[in-house]
């Protein structure tokens, strides 16, 4: 069975100020979707299942039409405040998504196989993709694994970043993640960002492994979800701003269930649009790459 991409695209772009994942950045209108995917059929994937806002499948649908028939079979899944497990409910004055790893969760009953699960406003790149299909032709059903990024790789000229930083073993295991905030190069070239566990001011080198939600999953995936997910709402489900995030869920999975995840070290230069200022950016990136060939025009 191909792997399918599961793509995180329910974002409401808060800090862009708008739907980032439907930003036309390529020179014939793409999104920053269109690559992904089109790297992911080269790198042997055979399907798609996005996870969307409502408001979002029409212009989606509409965006992609036919142009994927024979390629990737593509489906919609909308991540909706009120799909939860049996026995919980969301509270009628929330209004925020639950987070990544309830959305990915409502995909239980689309994805029948192994599969990725990326986010929708970012470019990953050709090798990045390559990596995850290669291992998952050459890997067992049960196997996890998670593409990591050089920190350096990953920053915004245009304003500081969220990244989970990367423990890994030397054997290539990720130990855990811990999530830095606002991290920012300095006037000296120095990158610092805050440890969200010490909340402390921290140095960072920029070769550190740093967690870009690409992920590769099996689809046992769900159970883990399911039971995790019902933990987290029995605890803070009516709390109306609390969110149940993918990078936790695995971190749970290493420490109580000794889960193995290995870590695959991408050579590409991430780039997304975090801010409205990145857009110019990412359209000129994308037309250096489709003059140099590695896109078709």
């Amino acid at each position: 069975m191909k792997p399918t991409l599961l793509v995180l695209a329910a974002g409401m772009g808060s800090r862009f100020g708008g739907d980032k994942q439907i930003s036309e950045v390529g020179p014939k209108g793409e999104y920053i979707l269109d690559f992904s995917m089109y790297d992911a059929w080269r790198a042997g994937f055979g399907s798609a299942v996005l996870i969307i806002r409502k408001e979002l499948e029409a212009p989606l649908k509409e965006h992609f039409g036919t142009r994927w028939e024979g390629k990737l079979d593509i489906s919609f899944v909308e991540q909706r405040l009120t799909d939860l497990p049996e026995g919980f409910e969301c509270p009628a004055e929330r209004k925020k998504p639950w987070g990544t790893g309830h959305a990915i969760w409502c995909a239980r009953n689309a994805v029948k196989g192994p599969f990725a699960a990326i986010n929708a406003d970012d470019y990953y790149g050709v090798e990045t993709f390559k990596l995850l299909g290669d291992y998952f032709r050459k890997s067992t059903a049960d196997s996890y694994s998670m593409v990591g990024f050089e920190l350096l790789k990953t920053l915004s000229e245009n304003g500081s970043v969220s990244r989970g930083i990367c423990k890994c073993s030397d054997d290539g295991r990720l130990l855990g993640v811990i999530e830095h905030t606002g991290i920012v190069t300095g006037e000296n070239g120095g990158i610092t960002g805050v440890n969200e566990e010490t909340k402390q001011t921290v140095p960072l080198t920029g070769k550190e492994v740093a967690s870009m939600n690409f992920w590769g999953f099996p689809v046992s995936i769900f159970k883990e979800l399911d039971v995790q997910l019902r933990e987290f709402l029995s605890l803070r489900g009516k709390e109306l701003k609390s969110e149940f995030y993918i990078p936790s869920v695995v971190d749970r999975l290493i420490h109580e269930k000794n889960t193995r995840v290995d870590v695959l070290s991408s050579p590409e230069k991430w780039f997304g649009m975090t801010y409205l200022a990145d857009r110019p950016v990412v359209v000129a990136r994308f037309k250096e790459l489709t003059d140099a060939g590695v896109y078709p025009a």
